[in-house]
């Protein structure tokens, strides 16, 4: 497993770079012929690398497992190396040792002869660094045919938890147009965009509201052409979490609603909802009832957790397919340098997953 990990992860693959997205996506085509028998249906894509679907077993139902093999690091960044008890690596949590896992998964069920009576669809996307524009509409489409959902994106850091609730993710950028003058002769005659955004900055970081678990985070900014002319222009790219569709319907409707304090100003607000809340059903609490018999059986403590972090799974439950996530690798680090998984959980967690195919 680990040899198929290195592999997969030495095909780096950032997102918007398709050729190496594609060249990672053979690499893991090769290991599902070769350890399962089968080869992928491709969806092709222009600027992003191409998705795939292995489908393992026969039966009327299916069981739908989600995973991506884009990365959000540029190649060349980080290394490959194995220190102690950890896997270091670019993309290795988030999440390629995952896909590993899920494949040998399914291995061990064919290799044990166990009885599969339903469909096991792979769908490994391409693109969920970036919001999963592309494959948003392939993942919907094959959660509502799915009797359930496995996402084998990272197990909550530290305690290793499964993941049952999620916030959405809401992406907004807000524009502001003011009246360019001179800062010296003619100062009065400007209207500052920079101020004005300075403005709806305190106002939607005010939003914040942490009871709610809501959180309005405006993390890039930018103004302004010299520091001797009045900004005639500036913009501020906002981030929004909401635990709640409500939640989230009501910080759409503010954003939609901003408005400029002064004549001589305009606002305008691009953006949206890109991925809705992932809220816990008593569908997804039976499946993880079901995940913490068999870790019982195995051995292991396993918690569920609800984070801030957005994946696929906000999708495949937004269509109404009960869906457990973070049913990948354990470790520490995504989007950081550090990132690694823990060498002693690979098994584990394949196990776990691998008892939840056969008992689904």
């Amino acid at each position: 497993m680990i040899s198929c990990i290195e592999a997969l992860v030495r095909a780096e693959s950032p997102t918007y770079d398709k050729q190496r997205v594609d060249a990672c996506g053979k690499v893991l085509a090769e290991q599902f012929r070769e350890h399962l028998g089968i080869t992928p249906e491709v969806y092709r894509q222009d600027q992003v690398g191409n998705h795939m679907k292995f489908i393992f077993g026969k039966g009327e139902e299916q069981v739908l497992i989600v995973g991506h093999f884009d990365t959000v690091w540029e190649p060349g960044r980080l290394a490959y190396r194995v220190e102690e008890n950890r896997i270091y690596g670019p993309g290795i949590l988030d999440m390629k040792a995952g896909l590993v896992q899920a494949l040998w998964a399914a291995k061990a069920l064919r290799e044990l002869g166990l009885p599969v009576n339903k469909r096991i669809v792979f769908l490994c996307n391409s693109d969920e660094e970036v919001g999963s524009i592309t494959s948003r509409a392939l993942i919907e489409e094959e959660a509502k045919r799915s009797k359930a959902v496995f996402v084998v994106e990272a197990a909550q850091a530290v305690t290793g938890a499964l993941k049952t609730a999620r916030k959405g993710v809401s992406i907004y950028k807000v524009r502001v147009r003011g009246r360019a003058a001179h800062a010296g002769n003619h100062h009065e005659d400007g209207i500052s965009a920079v101020r004005e955004l300075a403005r709806l900055v305190e106002y939607l970081e005010s939003l914040t509201d942490y009871d709610r678990g809501t959180t309005v985070n405006v993390g890039v900014v930018h103004g302004g052409t010299r520091s001797n002319v009045v900004p005639e222009g500036a913009e501020a790219d906002v981030d929004v979490r909401t635990v709640t569709w409500d939640e989230a319907d009501r910080i759409h409707r503010i954003m939609e609603d901003l408005k400029p304090s002064r004549p001589g100003l305009s606002v305008t607000v691009s953006g949206g909802i890109n991925r809705p809340p992932m809220e816990r059903t008593e569908k997804t609490g039976q499946l993880f009832r079901l995940a913490q018999d068999i870790a019982r059986e195995l051995g292991l403590p396993l918690q569920e957790a609800m984070v801030g972090g957005g994946s696929d799974g906000n999708f495949t439950a937004a269509v109404g397919a009960p869906t457990l996530d973070g049913l990948g690798a354990v470790g520490d680090g995504p989007h950081a340098e550090h990132e690694h998984i823990l060498i002693p959980y690979i098994t584990q967690r394949a196990a776990l997953l691998a008892h939840l195919l056969e008992r689904v």
